[in-house]
């Protein structure tokens, strides 16, 4: 026999098939946005805390070849010179590193928050296919990946371009400056050369996570069959659970049915509902209801009632109004307490009576 062909993923994904696959890995991230985040708060950290920093340097190149002449290092003053060089060098450079560390961290908690898997990392035998290797190099998703790279480079190359275009035009008056001067304007034409270029990674980096996002829910798309397998598998099987249910009803019913001698009166609609009610002055604040039921169970409610010498009341508004208010085993709300002590009293009268 043929094999059945394979259905397509066209369903969004369960919550529970998201956990899965966050746990083997798979989320929706975009190293586009680490990388201009990254690249942007360094130039930024640059721009304010590098006057700081080429300061710390030049203090430490001063005291070097300041006391060059002074100092032999040796085996015993090395690390002394070691020390102070490591922790001036710490000091000038160690607050950018620590910007870009801190922002590197902050851009992948902000896309896919707290993960932490060694799933992608596990070896596969499957990596050291070589014919598997060349497939994936020569792949749908790598032909797009070089595409894709291939148009940023084209992009930011453009955007570079017009931007030193536009640096251009101070360059014939840069001799008449003085050399504090040149070094500010290439300083700040290369900032605002940067800045023009991270503007477009930006948006490059915004159609960059919206693809992922879109490439992620795609793969992680279900079939109809593979929904309804795991719902039977949380929620149980479904004709299991009829089962059970069918069971707690019955089970329901012959415990109401017992409970049926023990009322003071049935009332009735007469024939479609019934509503068995007990009460006991001494024990309870209003009337409770025993029992009550529809067509076959309001039958045999009522046989019940009458094999054990219980009144039957017709009274077709009252009967309607407990059945829909009230469920077993509850008192009867305090709307009814009228209606209910009147027939109330005409049972007890009818006791009286006999």
């Amino acid at each position: 026999m043929p094999d059945k062909p394979a259905q397509e993923r066209t369903e969004k994904a369960t919550p529970k098939r998201r956990q899965e696959a966050r746990k083997e890995g798979k989320v929706a991230r975009s190293q586009e946005i680490s990388s201009i985040a990254i690249l942007m708060f360094g130039i930024g950290s640059m721009y304010f805390i590098m006057p700081s920093t080429l300061g710390h340097l030049r203090e430490l190149a001063t005291w070097i070849f300041a006391n060059a002449t002074e100092h032999s290092i040796t085996a015993v003053n090395f690390p002394l010179y070691f020390k102070y060089v490591l922790t001036t060098f710490a000091i000038a450079v160690g607050p950018i590193l620590m910007v870009l560390a801190v922002v590197a961290l902050a851009s992948n908690l902000l896309q896919v928050g707290i993960l932490f898997t060694v799933k992608p990392i596990e070896p596969k035998l499957d990596k050291l296919n070589v014919i598997k290797g060349l497939g994936r190099l020569v792949s749908g998703k790598s032909l797009f990946d070089l595409f894709k790279n291939v148009v940023k480079l084209s992009l930011i190359g453009i955007v570079g371009y017009y931007a030193v275009k536009a640096e251009m035009q101070f360059v014939p008056i840069l001799p008449d400056l003085s050399v504090p001067q040149i070094m500010g304007f290439m300083g700040g034409a290369a900032f605002r050369v940067a800045l023009k270029c991270c503007l477009m990674l930006v948006i490059l980096a915004v159609l960059d996570y919206a693809y992922q996002k879109w490439d992620y829910e795609k793969s992680i798309r279900m079939t109809k069959q593979e929904i309804r397998e795991e719902m039977k598998n949380t929620e149980g099987n479904p004709q299991i659970k009829g089962r059970i249910r069918q069971v707690q009803r019955d089970a329901a019913f012959r415990r109401m049915m017992t409970d049926v001698p023990k009322a003071d009166v049935v009332v009735t609609n007469p024939t479609h509902v019934a509503v068995a009610l007990q009460y006991n002055p001494d024990t309870m604040d209003s009337p409770k209801v025993l029992a009550k039921g529809q067509r076959l169970i309001a039958e045999r409610i009522k046989e019940i009632a009458e094999e054990n010498d219980i009144p039957i009341v017709e009274n077709r508004p009252l009967a309607r109004a407990l059945f829909k208010a009230c469920e077993v085993g509850m008192q009867i709300p305090a709307s009814l307490f009228r209606a209910v002590a009147e027939v109330l009293a005409y049972v007890y009268t009818l006791k009286g009576n006999n």
